[in-house]
């Protein structure tokens, strides 16, 4: 029995590919929209009697699956684009669930819904990076600004939550001169926003295996030059094994004002309130180790101008956190705790000139003040770090100039830098280059970067707390550097088809490491390095308006060989198929080869010895757009499989992840 799911679908599939002509006798009526009412007019080519009206016909057409597209920036960086059509057909229920799929990246988790910290229990890794904890290589903005944890200086996941994303483009590589300090690797969430004249809302609830609930409102209104969105939204799970339950809480706000026809205003509120539990090892060698509570709170005000040869923005913004890590095993006491509270803020600036034809100038400069402070205990009294603040300043400049037409041929070089100062430690230089040669629909590019990842408050709390020794030496460490060479080439044919093909390397050096004995006391240096490299492929194939295919893969190779989270081989298939007017078919799956697991320990003797085995994951979505007698309202059904194969496999060593299992409900626009 536990291949009937997928034998369902598979049959549903091939029942489809029956009934398309029968599908084309449906053609003339009126159809309810995809989950985001993507529609064509077809205007019609047939000849008519001058002046004759005609009723426009609305063509269903199926988003990509897995991921929107690849693009490359001016810079010469290639990015990639997941849109909140690519989350609902994957019915991501989480941040890390919408990246799954996603070329280069590779996510771990313990919990269907939740996750614990920071490190395994809940990150996404791009090509090897991100395996650090505490500290991380890459950055995760909401509308361009970086949301971490101020003390670890890394994100944790629950504070993304999927239902506000609009898009996000995923960086994999180094990008100094856009996002500055952490983003050897990034991923940049736009939020929704009202675009159109007029209010829409939906409400959609959902429930599966594990006593699995989810619910999403929405609500969004524009009128003359005022605009807002809301968002709440609400899931919870007891999880596939004991202790393995979570829940995540979110609430998003969202005001805007054209001020006038070129200035812009806006203010963006997004607060989270979420838990989750760890479960421990089935075999019992690692005892479950309390829960992990967060608590954040988000906002950004914004003023931007877009004239005809320049735009811009500044950014004031604060987050806001607090961490509750509860009953923690503690030799079994299950008494420890570790309380942590943080507040990032700042001001961020950026303005665009394009002041003759096809030239581009970009400057700007980031105000960042990282602070936090933390208690543990035991002992009693608590251990207690004082608050503490890091500031950074970080003037940036880049300019490119398109030669030739993006009609026939072009050549777009670019350069910039970005000069970071920080308020401990020594200054960094940031520099970016990159050229870009095209003809028609055929693309290649080639770029540069050097990534700056600088120690974080983690550091002068271990010296302060843990480590004996009159002198440890956190103040006298550097950022952590990478060199990240990349170089492609795309082919597009007409809109049928998209071809991909990215070769990368990184040079890390300067590691953030505890050098330990002998001799003694242990000490923080800058010893350790790793080299990356490898190969990444990816293609979109839209045969038909309702049919669209992908398949993306990534070899790796990395030096050390043990570094976790980054797998040889990881690819990726997907499609999404409307048939029968009414229904929609979505598919992923993906391979993961074995790896190593677990965060790299920063010290000079880390190796990694955990690693889980290779696995393949199936999984689909089946919609039926319902007909409502309420011509302002419409709604979906749909039911979801994950693991439709029951492969058992894991995601942290020791940790065996769900079997088949399912989720089903309804979603309603108005």
């Amino acid at each position: 029995m536990k291949y009937l799911a997928a034998f369902f679908f598979v049959c549903l599939l091939c029942l489809g590919a029956t009934a398309s002509e029968c599908a084309k006798a449906y053609a003339a009526e009126d159809a309810p929209g995809n989950a985001t009412g993507d529609v064509k007019a077809d205007l019609g080519k047939s000849e008519a009697p001058k002046g004759a009206t005609y009723k426009m016909e609305e063509l269903l057409v199926v988003a990509p699956p897995v991921i929107e597209g690849n693009q490359v920036n001016r810079l010469g960086s290639q990015v990639t684009t997941v849109t909140e059509q690519q989350i609902e057909d994957l019915n991501a229920q989480d941040f890390a669930s919408a990246l799954r799929k996603t070329p280069g990246v590779v996510v771990s988790r313990h919990n269907p819904v939740g996750s614990f910290g920071g490190g395994e229990g809940g990150a996404i890794f791009i090509r090897g990076k991100g395996i650090s904890r505490p500290g991380a290589e890459i950055q995760i903005l909401v509308d361009g600004i970086p949301k971490f944890v101020g003390i670890w200086t890394h994100p944790i996941m629950d504070m993304f939550s999927v239902d506000i994303v609009e898009q996000m483009e995923v960086y994999k590589g180094a990008q100094p001169v856009l996002f500055g300090n952490m983003a050897m690797g990034a991923v940049d969430i736009t939020t929704k926003r009202m675009r159109e004249e007029g209010f829409r809302s939906s409400i959609s609830a959902a429930g599966g295996s594990f006593g699995t609930v989810a619910e999403v409102a929405e609500h969004g209104g524009k009128t003359g030059l005022f605009d807002y969105y809301l968002i709440q939204s609400y899931r919870r799970s007891d999880g596939n094994r004991a202790n393995a339950g979570g829940e995540l809480q979110n609430y998003f706000g969202r005001l805007g004002y054209q001020i006038s026809p070129n200035w812009r205003a806006d203010l963006v509120f997004n607060r989270t309130d979420n838990w989750a539990s760890d479960p421990g090892s089935a075999d019992g060698t690692i005892p479950p180790d309390g829960t992990f509570k967060t608590h954040d709170y988000f906002t950004v005000a914004t003023v931007s101008n877009k004239f005809e040869r320049m735009d811009g923005y500044i950014k004031v913004y604060n987050d806001k956190g607090h961490i509750d890590w509860v009953n923690q095993f503690n030799g079994g006491l299950r008494n420890g705790s570790t309380i942590t509270d943080w507040n990032n803020y700042g001001v961020r600036a950026r303005e665009t000139f394009r002041p003759w034809e096809g030239g581009e100038f970009m400057v700007g400069a980031d105000f960042d003040f990282i602070s936090g402070e933390v208690d543990f205990s035991p002992p009693n009294p608590p251990t207690h770090f004082d608050n503490t603040t890091f500031r950074l300043i970080s003037p940036y400049v880049a300019v490119s100039q398109l030669f030739g037409s993006k009609d026939r041929a072009y050549l777009i070089p670019s350069a910039g830098i970005r000069y970071i100062s920080h308020n401990q430690f020594a200054d960094e230089p940031g520099p970016q280059a990159g050229l870009i040669l095209g003809y028609k629909n055929t693309e290649l590019h080639v770029s540069y970067a050097r990534g700056i990842n600088y120690p974080g408050i983690f550091a002068k709390v271990q010296d302060q707390l843990f480590m004996p020794g009159p002198d440890n030496r956190w103040e006298s460490l550097t950022a952590e550097l990478v060199d990240h060479f990349e170089a492609g080439i795309s082919h597009k044919i007409n809109d049928f088809a998209k071809m991909d093909l990215t070769f990368f390397r990184d040079d890390g050096k300067d590691r953030i490491v505890v050098a330990t004995p002998p001799p003694f006391p242990p000490v923080w240096t800058n010893v350790g390095s790793f080299k990356q490299q490898g190969v990444e492929a990816s293609v979109t194939v839209t045969p038909m308006r309702d049919l669209a295919f992908f398949a993306g893969a990534t070899y790796l190779e990395s030096d050390p060989a043990d570094l976790p989270y980054a797998p040889s081989w990881s690819a990726g298939f997907g499609l999404n198929y409307r048939f029968l007017k009414r229904f929609q078919l979505s598919v992923d799956t993906a391979f993961v080869d074995k790896h190593f697991v677990f965060s790299r320990g920063r010290q000079t003797t880390a190796l990694s010895v955990d690693r889980v085995d290779a696995y393949c994951l199936l999984n689909a979505k089946l919609t039926y757009d319902l007909t409502l007698p309420c011509r302002y309202a419409r709604a979906q059904l749909f039911i979801a499989g994950e693991n439709l194969t029951d492969t058992d496999y894991e995601q942290k060593k020791g940790y065996p992840m769900a079997g088949l299992n399912g989720m089903g409900g309804i979603k309603v626009w108005f």
